[in-house]
């Protein structure tokens, strides 16, 4: 999970029935319909071109956040880069398609299906009978039984972050020749489809030791169009080449290379090309923009440096240079305006392609204690809340689709999305007021006097907290009365149980309307801390929680906004449950019952008096909402599984331990003949398709192709 956001599977990677009330029915029908077809907001920008226009040979450089620690996609500490090397270089049975529905992968298999129900589930893959590994053996059951073995969970030998859904496996055999594996769950599973990718060799499942250690540096064995050609920890690369194993459609590229650049240095490498991709942040992005279209500005520099250091200071001001410059002195700033200039040039190689990660940003409600422990009070901040205005405050100044997320488990286009934000209820100034005064805060009411050095700030503070940290450079990671009705409801249940960068418009007014009294309850004033990362990268995140601040602030909730480095952030904050209010994103997935289910289980206590929360850090959950995601993970009837997925979101919506916002914008710098890459959206990118376009060829106008 990440404020900058990272793949579901690699996050969830990174951790360890009894009904508590009958739902209406009318509430369900009146939350989402199978007669409302969700498409995507928007479509993927990948330049995208028939592979006959696509110029033979080339290096990609890809600008990521960090050299994995792993190579391994089911450890803790696998990560965005980890799971671009295993798609291009490791087998995957089923691939996202445009749409985030999973699609068979034609390279690696025939067909899978649903063989049998009774009295056990079978399925039976079909295997791409070109199908080899790089060492010449051909991909097969073996491989498909180490993998069992290994993510099971029966062998405590082996570090594995998860075992969903191989934990249900009875037994893994060979079909009726080596082309077929047949896979018997002792248990139903629904999404028996997010297994086995990615596939990796038995020679690093086979054994503790390789799985654990083998697979962290080096993969000697590959099956995709790439394999890896080495780690360099010095340069912070790594480096695929393409496989001469290959038995599909030859890479295009001879060499992708996955290149170590933080955000805040992405425009420099883009300009000094040391970087051909790179993902942005809109500041950036629109820096490109000006660069392509010619309006970056006209130097001021002057001759014989008659050039005022106050006429510097404020231009560069005006065109965002670094803080630092902009204070220095007069042949310092010439200089960084010179660089910056420069930069401008070279960018004019380069355009912004655009879209919506498949992930989305909340508003995060810590359950555990103090007053948001009271579910009346985390209604009260949700129906404060106007999600239209803060979508449209991070994606319309980008020239997104400003549409507020509807559901927790699954974004528009997806089979299981529907807006059943009703069963909260929509932006209610009064409502929210109502609510909060059921719960006994009051405005007027006496307030105790704080001690002595307690922090103690309005909406806008920004203090700043000192944190040793661990590190998780990942976290990532309303409607009418009727609504509300039903959602009260509902709410009776949960109370036993329980972008990065966009910037705001200029002249932004903040929400308008009377202001509530300060309110308190037993001498304490409802205050709640909002812990934000400080990084680059969070202007976003900062920018919105100002905002959300203001909101609180008209219903009586003080906010304090306190900012901590990014290394801390998620690790010594949102895990460990210290904070009231945060914003971090979680990726959407094509198998919500199985990778959604940690995130909103409710905790249960440890034999030791510990606490488990998996990955509920709201910690917020219900006994209902726990049943319907296993429910949900048994049915193969793919119509009764949306339905229970779309009752569990409902009523995770009625608990109001998170609120979704915005779908996340996707940037990416891209150099403008580098096509069939750039914002993929829900896809899953088609790497032997990836280079440089042919001389004389053109990209096709539309920048939704996808």
């Amino acid at each position: 999970m990440s404020h900058h956001g990272v793949g579901l599977r690699a996050v969830l990677r990174s951790a360890a029935f009894l009904t508590a009330g009958a739902l209406a029915v009318p509430l369900i029908a009146g939350c989402g319909s199978d007669d409302d077809v969700a498409k995507p907001l928007a479509a993927q920008d990948i330049a995208l071109v028939a592979r006959s226009q696509v110029a033979d040979g080339g290096t990609l450089k890809w600008a990521v956040d960090d050299l994995p620690e792993t190579l391994n996609t089911y450890q803790a500490d696998a990560d965005t880069g980890t799971t671009r090397v295993a798609q291009a270089t490791l087998p995957s049975m089923f691939r996202m398609d445009a749409t985030g529905r999973p699609a068979v992968n034609p390279a690696y298999l025939e067909s899978a299906k649903v063989i049998e129900t009774e009295p056990r589930q079978v399925v039976l893959y079909k295997l791409n009978q070109q199908a080899v590994w790089s060492d010449g053996r051909e991909i097969g059951a073996a491989d498909f039984v180490a993998q069992w073995r290994a993510l099971s969970g029966k062998d405590s030998a082996y570090w594995t972050a998860r075992n969903a859904g191989y934990d249900r496996i009875e037994k893994i055999e060979r079909g009726a020749n080596d082309l077929q594996v047949r896979v018997t769950f002792s248990r139903p599973y629904a999404d028996w489809k997010s297994l086995f990718s990615p596939l990796y060799p038995k020679d690093v499942m086979g054994t503790p030791d390789a799985f654990n250690d083998g697979a962290r540096r080096k993969l000697a064995v590959s099956a995709g169009p790439f394999k890896v050609d080495k780690v360099d920890t010095i340069a912070q690369d790594i480096v695929l080449t393409r496989n001469p194993r290959w038995w599909g459609k030859p890479a295009k590229l001879d060499q992708i290379v996955l290149h170590t650049v933080p955000r805040d240095k992405r425009v420099g490498a883009l300009a000094d090309g040391t970087a051909d991709l790179a993902d942005l942040d809109p500041a950036d992005a629109e820096r490109i923009g000006l660069a392509a279209s010619g309006k970056g500005g006209s130097s001021p520099l002057r001759g014989g440096g008659r050039t005022s250091l106050s006429t510097l200071r404020s231009w560069a001001r005006a065109h965002g240079l670094d803080p630092a410059d902009v204070k220095a002195g007069r042949t310092e700033l010439a200089k960084a305006i010179t660089e910056y200039l420069a930069q401008q040039t070279a960018l004019k190689s380069y355009g912004v392609r655009k879209s919506l990660e498949p992930s989305y940003t909340q508003l995060a409600l810590n359950g555990a204690s103090g007053p948001l422990a009271d579910e009346r009070v985390r209604r009260a901040v949700a129906r404060a809340l106007d999600r239209k205005e803060i979508a449209r405050l991070v994606l319309t100044p980008l020239g997104l689709p400003a549409v507020p997320v509807g559901s927790h488990l699954a974004l528009s286009g997806q089979p299981a999305y529907a807006d059943d934000s009703g069963a909260l209820g929509a932006q209610d100034t009064k409502a929210a007021q109502a609510l909060l005064a059921d719960a006994g805060w009051v405005a007027g009411g006496p307030v105790k006097e704080e001690k002595k050095g307690q922090k103690a700030a309005g909406p806008q503070s920004d203090q700043e907290e000192k944190s040793d940290g661990g590190h998780d450079g990942e976290y990532i990671v309303g409607e009418d009365n009727k609504g509300d009705a039903g959602g009260k409801h509902l709410a009776e249940e949960g109370r036993h149980g329980g972008a990065a960068g966009a910037y705001a418009p200029k002249g932004t007014a903040a929400p308008a309307g009377a202001k509530a009294g300060p309110l308190a309850k037993d001498g304490k004033a409802l205050t709640l801390r909002f812990v934000l990362p400080s990084g680059p990268g969070s202007d976003t995140l900062n920018t919105v929680a100002t905002r959300i601040s203001a909101m609180l602030d008209r219903i009586g909730i003080v906010t304090t906004i306190t900012k901590v480095s990014d290394e801390s952030y998620f690790k010594d904050h949102i895990a460990a449950g210290d904070f009231d209010l945060a914003l971090y994103s979680w990726p959407s997935s094509a198998f919500p019952a199985t990778d959604a289910r940690p995130i909103y289980a409710k905790p249960l206590p440890g034999a030791d008096g510990s606490v488990n929360v998996e990955q509920n850090y709201t910690r917020v959950g219900t006994d209902k909402v726990d049943q319907l995601f296993e429910q949900a993970a048994t049915t193969l009837d793919e119509g009764e599984e949306k339905s229970l997925i779309r009752e569990a979101d409902t009523r995770i919506w009625a608990a109001a331990g998170s609120i979704p916002l915005y779908q996340r914008p996707q940037l990416v710098g891209a150099r403008k003949n580098l096509v069939n890459a750039g914002a993929f959206g829900f896809q899953t990118p088609v790497y032997e398709d990836m280079g440089f376009l042919k001389k004389g060829a053109r990209v096709s106008a539309s920048p939704s192709q996808g």
